[in-house]
């Protein structure tokens, strides 16, 4: 396994995590007598596979249903200074509470303190405002921190890379995590402003949320050799020393294996990756055209600045993977959170453009003109049933 500094935690950080909400039982909390005893095995076998391989950072959150209470059956098995142990939970308007959902969580982990805790979900201005006003759950989380029961404070996001900015901006987290990866580079500019603050870089769910690539597509399979997807973004995502570490969303002990392999090729990024880097531009240029590729995000309303909140920006880039990379499985299932998913995944579909008008917002994007048609095709091709996010914090 290789470490990295976790920014000014100074915790020493396997680039890879092992992400705790592929492997739990249930979403909701249940009983532990109800949990069967084959899956709490295979929860255990990965955490033992997970250590075994240097992966000494497990990573959870009171949102993932019964994932603390079965890794609670576990950790304490382990000798507690070996592991780094962070877990989530959503800001609150009312603190207590927060403190109490805590304390849950800390009891289902059966540990006396975690190492890293996680504000879950700033998303969004009331999430922050939750988080950061005083006598708010920051407050309550430096509080903790001061009794002992947490080392490190740090927050998640799904939010606009200018909403992670800001939070980030306010100095008062020590690490971050956020969505990066090959195909959505978008928060880079807030990766930057960590490193600025000098906090820890966690990288969410880049095999799942970054393509689905535990079941590429061929098309993509063949543009990324000789690596497979997986460890190609894997190995882009390590190429840069911003970046921490990489959480592994394991559900069995073996999904591990095709990641292990990025470690050996880390050192030789700069080499092995140009040619795909080029292939894949390549490919995104010959089927959308070199003048879209360059251009297409140009000046892009928000969703809060369009009619019925339609999310172009998010619409015409699954569009243009879709085509590109044939990552059609993964377009579709981002598609159709849009209008579901909340502030976790905000503004609607391409679904009622018949009702809209939408020139006053594209005027100064130089594909004005052919937009509205292009999302009405990317609604054909999309569209299906609508998709709830797994977990609802």
């Amino acid at each position: 396994m290789l470490y990295r500094r976790f920014g000014r935690t100074e915790l020493q950080m396997p680039v890879f995590s092992c992400g705790g909400m592929r492997y739990q039982f249930k979403w909701e909390d249940v009983p532990n007598n109800e949990i069967p005893a084959d899956n709490q095995a295979n929860l255990e076998a990965t955490i033992r596979r997970a250590v075994e391989v240097g992966i000494n950072h497990i990573e959870t959150a009171r949102g993932y249903g019964t994932s603390e209470m079965q890794l609670g059956r576990i950790l304490p098995k382990f000798p507690r200074e070996k592991l780094i142990v962070q877990t989530k939970i959503s800001p609150k308007a009312d603190a207590k509470e927060f403190r109490e959902t805590f304390e849950q969580s800390l009891q289902n982990l059966q540990l006396d303190y975690v190492d890293l805790l996680g504000l879950h979900g700033i998303n969004h201005p009331e999430s922050l405002d939750d988080s950061i006003r005083p006598g708010g759950c920051l407050e309550v989380a430096q509080q903790l921190q001061a009794e002992g029961k947490v080392r490190f404070i740090g927050f998640s996001t799904h939010g606009s890379t200018d909403m992670i900015v800001q939070t980030i901006n306010t100095n008062q987290f020590d690490y971050v995590n956020l969505h990066w990866y090959y195909i959505n580079q978008w928060n880079w500019g807030a990766i930057e402003a960590a490193k600025r603050h000098d906090m820890g870089v966690f990288i969410i769910s880049p095999s799942n949320k970054g393509g689905l690539l535990y079941e590429p597509p061929q098309k993509l399979v063949n543009l990324c050799a000789p690596l497979s997807p997986m460890v190609f973004n894997d190995l882009f995502c390590l190429s840069h020393q911003e970046v921490h570490t990489l959480s592994l969303g394991a559900a069995k002990p073996q999904d591990f294996d095709e990641h292990l392999k990025t470690l050996e090729l880390v050192d030789r990024g700069s080499e092995i990756l140009p040619p795909i880097l080029a292939r894949l531009e390549e490919e995104a240029i010959a089927t959308l055209g070199e003048d879209w590729v360059k251009s297409w995000q140009t000046n892009l309303p928000t969703f809060e600045e369009t009619p019925g909140e339609v999310n172009i920006r998010v619409i015409l880039w699954l569009r243009n993977l879709a085509i590109a990379y044939d990552l059609v499985e993964y377009a579709k299932m981002r598609y159709n959170l849009l209008g579901n998913g909340s502030h976790w995944f905000p503004g609607n579909k391409a679904d009622r453009l018949d009702e809209l008008d939408l020139r006053q917002c594209l005027a100064r994007n130089p594909h004005a003109d052919k937009i509205p048609q292009v999302l009405e095709q990317t609604h054909q091709m999309l569209a299906g049933e609508a998709v709830q996010r797994l977990s609802k914090t």
